[in-house]
């Protein structure tokens, strides 16, 4: 699979079969992601790979929450900013009908938020989910750096017959994460991403991109 490919079908995928994913192509992605670039080559990723006993115990807590209604932990960084305009409020709500209506969720919904926590918290039956953790000394440059690392890691994954979907949801959790995976408390959970196969006969979901137009201006050519 080319670069170009594996970026064209790379999408979040919600709908995991419970096929294993061998731990040699998980440490062969993660050996090669460590060529992604990062300024002054600090390499601020720290991550931990949950699979088997571990992500059961994890799901079963973190599910338990959801249904429970429990809000989830105060959040140590904002998802979105406070106010979103046009174009970007579009998009997102946009992509969220989408991709609820997909999973069966209406939009008035009265029990729609517990729905989508509790989907999320079983990771979409995906049977890995990788956890990323920086440093809280870090800064916005090294939570960029954080973000080409994960996208490279997905491509790799593409490479590998695998899909992937990342989930700042998991940030809800982040104590019961933290108690499963052992994080220290000088670290901050940036988002879980759960890997997997895709489960066969799922919806493929594509939400829409914007016009590359819209995005990128050319200047000088």
């Amino acid at each position: 699979m080319d670069v170009y490919e594996a970026v064209d079908s790379r999408r979040s995928v919600r709908a995991f079969s419970d096929e294993p994913v061998p731990k040699e192509v998980l440490e062969r992605v993660l050996a090669a992601a460590t060529r992604a670039p990062s300024s002054g080559n600090l390499q601020p990723w720290h991550v931990y790979v949950v699979t088997g006993e571990p992500l059961a115990e994890l799901k079963s807590r973190a599910t338990a929450r959801a249904l429970a209604g429990d809000p989830g932990d105060d959040r140590e960084y904002p998802m979105y900013p406070a106010e979103l305009a046009s174009p970007y409020l579009d998009r997102f709500s946009a992509a969220a009908a989408q991709r609820y209506k997909a999973l069966g969720i209406e939009r008035d919904d009265p029990d729609r938020p517990m729905k989508i926590a509790a989907l999320n918290s079983e990771a979409f039956g995906a049977p890995v989910v990788l956890f990323c953790y920086l440093d809280r000394t870090m800064g916005p440059g090294q939570w960029a750096d954080a973000g080409m690392y994960l996208q490279t890691v997905m491509l790799l994954l593409r490479a590998e017959g695998l899909h992937s979907c990342p989930q700042v949801m998991w940030t809800m959790y982040r104590k019961t994460v933290s108690q499963i995976v052992g994080a220290d408390e000088k670290f901050v959970l940036l988002c879980g991403v759960s890997i997997g196969f895709e489960k066969e006969g799922a919806p493929q979901l594509r939400t829409a991109r914007a016009d590359m137009a819209e995005t990128a201006r050319f200047l000088g050519a």
